[in-house]
């Protein structure tokens, strides 16, 4: 459990900023950790005409990074589950660069068992300019219970069940993707070490949240941006159940009007986003 004193002085609490540094490498072993295919070559390929793309949800490595600043909370991570995110991109990310980011705790609220725990991290260039926003929000498994407040009941965002989809993209999860995805940045040991996932209720390691948001960034790219990062504006994802290595994913999107699409991900039989929509310059 937390203590209420501590969540107390977390609130609000920026973060020691952080440099948010990568190499067109980098962003290569990115786009493969999300599953991109030959058929994607400039995500893959730094020598394509006009250069190296990247893939927005790239953004949301930088969730990881000011986490360190708050020691207090006593985390641990194999008990951390992502639970929602949201990204804003204000500009296309370069195939490589040297930012800055700094996180904020926005909330923490005690769902008895859990704790629901909110930063913003925002990251910005050398000129100081705001390149994207990451909003996660993390249940942390047994920090509940320490008499804090339950927080708002959220309005669902629901697709539309009587009418086909805009767009509905296919893939399968690689079983070694995990392994690869985490060599960006991400290493909790829930998604590589089987005793770690058994010990937090996991059968075996779960695929990372945000590889599972990485497909369905791919899937909008290609389907509704016309392969240009530079179009997307917004996603933002519930997660609804955990993804494991092998499964399948669809990704589907409604248009919602005015550039917004509402999304759902799922596997052959259940539902692993919703509650999401995308932004994109139409």
């Amino acid at each position: 459990m937390l203590d209420k004193n501590v969540v107390e002085q977390v609130l609000g609490k920026r973060s020691t900023p952080m440099p948010f540094k990568y190499s067109q490498k980098d962003a290569i072993l990115y786009a493969l950790g999300i599953g991109a295919k030959m058929d994607e070559l400039p995500f893959l390929y730094e020598n394509v005409p006009g250069g190296l793309r990247v893939y927005p949800s790239y953004g949301s490595i930088s969730v990881d990074l000011p986490w360190n600043s708050f020691p207090e909370l006593e985390m641990e991570p194999a008990k951390t589950v992502h639970a929602e995110n949201r990204i804003v991109q204000h500009r296309p990310l370069p195939p490589a660069a040297d930012f800055t980011s700094t996180g904020t705790i926005t909330s923490v609220y005690d769902k008895r068992r859990a704790a629901l725990i909110t930063m913003l991290t925002e990251t910005i260039d050398k000129n100081g300019d705001l390149v994207f926003e990451n909003e996660a929000t993390f249940l942390y498994l047994g920090g509940g219970g320490f008499g804090g407040e339950p927080g708002p009941r959220k309005k669902r965002i629901r697709v539309p069940e009587d009418r086909a989809p805009a767009f509905s993209v296919t893939d399968t999860v690689g079983t070694s993707q995990a392994a690869l995805y985490r060599l960006s940045g991400d290493f909790n040991p829930l998604h590589i070490d089987p005793n770690e996932a058994k010990r937090v209720g996991f059968d075996r390691p779960i695929l990372h949240g945000m590889c599972t948001v990485g497909y369905a960034t791919r899937a909008i790219i290609h389907s509704v941006c016309d392969g240009d990062p530079a179009r997307f504006k917004e996603f933002k994802v519930r997660f609804s159940a955990p993804v494991l290595p092998g499964d399948t994913l669809t990704t589907e999107g409604w248009r919602d009007g005015g550039g917004r699409y509402l999304i759902r991900v799922s596997t052959t039989d259940t539902v692993v986003i919703n509650n999401a929509y995308v932004l994109i310059n139409e």
